[in-house]
Parts: C-alpha cells; structure tokens; sequence
C-alpha cells in the first residue's frame, strides 16, 4: 500500500492518448503534473484503435482541431523522439451509388473553406489510380496528407515523453475518490496516492461519465465496442487508408494495410461494452458480415484469413462530438473525453488545446460546440466515491 502524498499544478485522470499528451504538453509550457492511470498509459480505447490519421470526413468546425492535430503527427520524432509508425499514406473514401458522389462532392466543397483540399475522383480516374477497388466503386475523394499510425505506441510514446519532461505518471493508481476542498482537489487513489493540485483534468474516456457526474456534471455519453480485425500479411500493395461514404450504415468499413503486409480493418455494427469489466468482447457474427464488404471494396482480399479479431470501450453522445473544455460548476476542472471513435487523430491535438487552455485561459480552437453545458446538467454532488470509475 503506498502512502505518497503528491502535490502538482495539474492532476490529469486518464492515461489515454489525450490524458498522456496534455500531460506532455503541460510540461512543455512549465506546469507540474501528476497523471494517474488505473492500468497501463494507452491501453484502453487508445491502444485498440483503428488508428486512422485522418482528417477527411469530420464535421467541418472540428477541422481546425484536427489540422492542428496532425501537424503534431508530422513532428512525432522531433517533439517526443518515436514517430508511432505515423506515416502519411492519404486517405480515400470510396462510393458505390450517385447520391454518395453527390455527398462527397459537398463535403469537399463545404471543407476547402476550412482549409482541406480534396481530389475528387471519378470511376475511371479512381480506377487508374487505385486498381485494387472493385467494380462497385464508382468514384471517391482523397485527402494526400492523411495516414494512419500504431495505436499500441502512440499513447505510451507521449507517456514516456512526459516523464522525460518531469511529470509524474502513475500507472496501475485506480482513482476511487475526487473532490475539490475550498482551493485545491484531492484526488485519491486505491493504493493510498493522494494528488492535491489547483486544476484537475478529466481524460477518462468512456469512464469519464461517472467522474463529471461527481461534480454535478452527468453526460448522456453511451458505450460501444468498435468490431476489428487483422489479417495475414500480404504482399504490400494497398497504401492508402481506404473508407466507405453511404448512407447505408451496413456498407461503412474502413481498412488498412501495414508495411509488414497484414490489413488492419473494421466498420459496421458496434458490439456492448462493458464498463465494469473494462472491456468490450468480439463478435464472431459482426466479423462475418464485415468480410462481404472488405471484399466487395478490393476483390482481391476475398479469401484472405482473418488472424485476430478485437474491440475497445469508447464512449458516444448523440451529437458525435466529445466533451473538451471547463466545467461550468467548478472552477479549475476541465473535461476532454467523450470522442465517439475519432479521438485518435485529433488526440495529440486536444492534448496541446487543453495544455493551452489551462495555461493561459483560453484557446485559439473554439471549443463551446464541445462544451459540456450542452447537457444542462441539474444536479450538484459535491463528493462522490469512485469505486470501480
């Protein structure tokens, strides 16, 4: 049992990829943090994510955040000394029908005023350049500068960058208590931790839900669980990030395929997750209906067999957008969490938003779409015990 008595300018709860790179970013601009992670930094949603680095297909005011983002992702070795495998491969959404062409065509349109440039392709264009999609596909839109990375390195890289920094990042520490006294939080672990610090952070991902309902914050946030799989390696041949735009949610998949040969791929129904047994199971079934529509985008994955399948706990609100900013009850607390599957790509962002934010008040990013006063919360709960949060 540890008795460690901790004091810092920032406790962050959450050792995902967000939680990690606040901590890192927080550092950078001279503010002293505690991290507590329940389990291991990234092994969460963060560490079995599909891992896209995309910007092509979000909702045109998130666009600044994840252009912000993925400058952050080209300058990985220089900033935290590992790349995560980040490479820049482009992305492609592919569409079989021509109200889907239609769709890509606004987008495209409606994000170049954003600053997002977009090919788009036509049937013959997309098959000359892309000669792996099948005869279904009639058109599609490329982003060049998008990628894809590792997500079982990404998290524990800003992890370890943070360290390196001087925060303190405690793994395996369950928070099972928070509140705030008349200036500070305390923050209180199973182990015997406590963390007293001026400012708390929330980077709890799908848990996140029971810790702002402590402060009179509760969030209409769902969890799924994300169905993926991976392949054997193949001969390397498929480089962009390919995915799907219909509006048919049985036709959404999305793939990859690593320079080792193996395709990474996922799409379709969600399954349960459970947030007690921190974890999410694979369905076989859900696997199943996946593979008719990996094929029917690259024939030539028809017969390819599935090595491994798996899931992760995420959490989603109707609106898809997360929760990131201040609290509005309490002064000193701020919320990133709620992502809806897209936190990957805009993680390293967010962490630098939320670094800025707490140092100087405020943001360049307008983050009030994303504020967590859209839920109207009610109720105050001033203290709340966490077990199991």
């Amino acid at each position: 049992m540890s008795n460690k008595q901790l004091a810092a300018d920032v406790v962050i709860v959450g050792g995902g990829i967000v939680g990690a790179a606040s901590a890192f970013f927080l550092r950078k601009r001279g503010l002293s943090v505690v991290l507590l992670e329940r389990g291991l930094v990234g092994q969460q949603a963060s560490g079995v994510s599909f891992a896209n680095v995309r910007r092509q297909g979000r909702s045109l005011p998130q666009l600044p955040l994840a252009h912000r983002s993925r400058d952050i992702w080209g300058r990985l070795p220089e900033l935290i000394g590992h790349d995560a495998e980040f490479i820049v491969t482009g992305h492609i959404r592919v569409v079989y029908d021509e109200k889907s062409v239609a769709a890509i065509e606004k987008y495209a349109a409606d994000a170049r005023p954003w600053g997002l440039d977009l090919e788009i392709l036509s049937q013959a264009a997309i098959r000359k350049r892309f000669p792996f999609l099948g005869p279904d596909v009639i058109g599609g839109s490329f982003s060049p500068n998008d990628g894809h990375a590792n997500p079982r390195l990404a998290a524990p890289a800003f992890g370890r960058a943070a360290r390196k920094a001087g925060a303190t990042v405690l793994e395996n520490c369950e928070v099972v208590d928070i509140h705030k006294d008349t200036l500070d939080f305390r923050v209180s672990a199973k182990d015997g931790t406590t963390v007293t610090a001026p400012v708390a952070l929330i980077c709890a991902g799908a848990w996140a839900g029971k810790l702002s309902a402590a402060f009179g914050e509760p969030v209409p946030m769902e969890t799924h669980g994300p169905i993926m799989g991976v392949t054997e390696p193949l001969p390397y041949g498929i480089v962009p990030v390919v995915g799907v735009t219909s509006s048919n949610p049985a036709e959404i998949m999305y793939f990859r395929q690593v320079k080792r040969g193996n395709i990474v791929f996922g799409g379709g129904m969600r399954g349960k997750a459970y947030l007690d047994e921190r974890r999410a199971h694979p369905m076989p079934g859900f696997t199943l209906q996946q593979l008719p529509h990996l094929r029917r985008i690259a024939p030539a994955l028809s017969n390819v067999h599935v090595l491994r399948t798996w899931s992760g706990v995420e959490g989603y609100f109707a609106d898809d957008l997360p929760v990131m900013g201040p609290s509005k009850r309490v002064s000193g607390l701020y919320y990133a969490f709620g992502f809806c599957g897209h936190g990957f790509q805009t993680g390293p962002g967010v962490g630098d938003v939320m670094a800025e934010l707490i140092d100087r008040g405020t943001t360049t990013i307008d983050l009030e779409p994303n504020s967590i006063h859209r839920f109207a919360a009610t109720s105050a709960a001033p203290k709340v015990v966490l077990a199991n949060a």
